[in-house]
């Protein structure tokens, strides 16, 4: 039976302690008034130039900003800048929160796979995946607490909830038969209520399985997961829209849903091979291999293709056209957030293929260690640059409130994880393919 050492539980706790005060050091440091608001931003102009790229006309009827090619009054521009700097607290820890809990939904996607396939190399790496994905539960509620707080109007991440904006605008007037905060929050329900479900089942059948004198757990276990993973195709594309696109109505994407699934599934079976190859330096899964570990971070180099594939059809088509409606989406954060955006393409593509293009650079563990914290950075900015553009806008910049979002969370998905792989033994005894995980050379 594994055990977590003290070391890494008090580790855990720290990281958690340290972000928690990160976080609300940024709600602290909000502003309450508009007026607090505009001494911010006067006081990072005067640090860092003037302006952020707009400009004030005076058309005779008292100023105006243009904004993004929108003209605003002042008194309206002050207005939104204020609520971009609320938000500014708000967006790091929606950001942070999301993308843990997607590293456990993309491992709980390859898990299902595996499962479904009735993969004979895998089992071995069961006690891991149920262990990353134990952090569904803690996860999913931290986000849909927040997206509850957004519909109580706790803050204005997305837009479309507030009824006045909502008024005034003919799009999202269209749209308010699918964007309304009671079905947004039932929808969610579901999704969270079907992944913590299959989860919970799934786990309960594999560790009854080990107990059984014949293999009814396993075949069932086979029949929810391929039932499950339609499911999860289903509500991960319509998850995608409602809780990252949403944020900014305007636009949307085909492809968005794909997009979303290759980010969280790279980063899921990325932290499957970390949390291996880190249980295996202290002495655990002795029978996992180079091979199983070659594997993994196979599917690393492979998903990390297939995420490029898919951001450069929804990039690229939509910047060729030029459809002012949807390309503004890309010419915002080119223009804004052009360093994490480049960084991001370049950390979740150009890094991958250069360390893990090499086979044998796959079975060297230190080396699929230093891609996995570059594909988990890499995805973390994509995230990022997916909720901040259309939250704070220009007012972004990493941070004490994002790094102690980032902190928090990587705590709690640590301490919560191991504490489910303490829970039971970390190899699978009756499993029908344990036999071909173990003798797995590839």
């Amino acid at each position: 039976m594994y055990t977590v050492s003290n070391r890494l539980k008090i580790g855990a706790i720290i990281l958690m302690v340290v972000g928690a005060l990160g976080i609300v050091s940024g709600f602290l440091s909000a502003p309450s008034t508009v007026a607090e608001a505009k001494e911010m931003v006067a006081s990072h102009d005067d640090g860092h130039g003037d302006g952020h790229g707009e400009t004030v006309v005076d058309e005779g009827h008292g100023s105006y900003v243009e904004e993004g090619g929108h003209a605003m009054t002042e008194a309206e521009h002050d207005e939104h800048v204020f609520h971009q700097l609320q938000n500014k607290p708000w967006a790091a820890l929606y950001v942070g929160a999301f993308f843990f809990f997607m590293i456990a939904l993309g491992a709980l996607a390859f898990y299902a796979i595996q499962r479904a396939a009735q993969a004979g190399w895998s089992p071995l790496l069961f006690r891991v995946m149920e262990g990353i994905t134990s952090y569904i539960v803690p996860g999913g509620i931290i986000v849909f607490v927040i997206l509850v707080l957004s519909v109580m109007h706790m803050n204005h991440l997305f837009v479309w909830m507030d009824a006045d904006v909502v008024a005034h605008d003919a799009l999202l007037q269209g749209k308010a038969g699918y964007l309304n905060p009671t079905f947004f929050l039932i929808r969610a329900a579901i999704f969270l209520a079907g992944w913590i479900g299959y989860r919970e089942y799934s786990r309960k059948l594999s560790l009854a399985q080990d107990d059984s004198n014949d293999d009814s757990n396993f075949k069932m276990n086979f029949r929810i997961s391929a039932a499950f993973l339609v499911f999860y195709l289903i509500s991960e594309s319509i998850m995608s829209w409602d809780w990252i696109m949403s944020v900014d109505p305007h636009w949307f994407s085909t492809l968005f849903g794909w997009y979303v699934f290759a980010s969280m599934f790279v980063s899921g079976i990325t932290v499957i091979a970390m949390v291996t190859i880190y249980l295996k330096s202290k002495g655990h899964l002795e029978q996992v291999n180079d091979s199983h570990i070659h594997d993994l971070a196979k599917f690393m180099f492979g998903i990390s293709i297939f995420w490029t594939y898919l951001w450069f059809s929804q990039f690229m088509l939509i910047w060729y056209a030029n459809i002012p409606e949807e390309v503004t989406y890309y010419v915002t954060r080119i223009e804004d957030y052009n360093l994490p955006f480049f960084a991001m393409v370049a950390m979740n593509f150009l890094f991958p293929v250069l360390l893990l293009m090499n086979s044998d650079y796959k079975r060297i563990n230190w080396f699929v260690i230093m891609a996995g914290i570059v594909i988990l950075a890499g995805h973390y900015m994509d995230i990022f640059n997916m909720i901040m553009p259309s939250t704070v806008g220009k007012q972004w910049h990493i941070g004490i409130p994002e790094i102690g979002a980032v902190l928090f969370f990587a705590g709690l998905f640590v301490f919560w994880i191991f504490r489910a792989l303490a829970s039971a033994p970390l190899q699978p005894t009756r499993n029908p393919f344990i036999e071909e995980s173990k003798h797995f050379h590839y």
